[in-house]
């Protein structure tokens, strides 16, 4: 009886050990600034705002390639994302459901470059969620290597000139309101 007792304690222990550092696990993801990284998200930033956005071709979920220069005269959110990380998908669900509707009538293009996944994944990940919008693959990280070297999701905008005007490191809501609020005066910019 006794040691039954104890056994059981042990186990009850082991449990609630167990669980704390599974809580302590889940809280440290989501206080990391992002997802994947251990710099500082300044450090790997390769290009800054007001420089010219690197060119890069990708190809789509769909089997057909965008390049980003054939995308002048509007407006990108560029943002490189992963089906894995909690933070990507907070942002991914803001931007199916504010972004896409609130500019699909302007000069803008969504451009979301999964990072380093297959096409299965992605293709799994987007059906699972009602993604409609087009998706594209950097499955080598090449693309993404050009903007920066770790830390997702990464937002850019571009401009419809080619220079970055705006970028985000990981998901913060005021930092995407700031970014959704450049996309809308880039578009007005156009306009004028």
């Amino acid at each position: 009886m006794i040691d039954s007792t104890r056994k059981r304690k042990k186990s009850n222990t082991s449990l609630w050990i167990m669980l704390v550092a599974i809580v302590a696990i889940l809280v440290a993801l989501f206080l990391l600034p992002s997802c994947g990284g251990s710099g500082s998200a300044a450090a790997t930033t390769r290009v800054e705002v007001g420089a010219p956005a690197p060119d890069f071709t990708v190809e789509m979920l769909d089997g057909t390639r965008v390049t980003l220069a054939d995308l002048r005269g509007k407006v990108v959110l560029l943002t490189f994302w992963t089906t894995w990380c909690p933070h990507c998908r907070t942002e991914m669900e803001r931007i199916a459901n504010e972004v896409v509707p609130c500019f699909a009538d302007r000069n803008f293009v969504l451009l979301p470059v999964s990072r380093g996944e297959s096409r299965e994944a992605v293709a799994a990940f987007c059906a699972e969620r009602g993604y409609d919008f087009p998706v594209a693959l950097d499955p080598e990280e090449s693309v993404f290597g050009r903007y920066a070297s770790e830390y997702v999701p990464r937002c850019f905008v571009v401009a419809a000139d080619g220079r970055v005007a705006a970028s985000t490191v990981g998901y913060v809501p005021a930092e995407f309101d700031r970014l959704v609020q450049t996309i809308e005066d880039e578009c007005n910019e156009l306009n004028k």
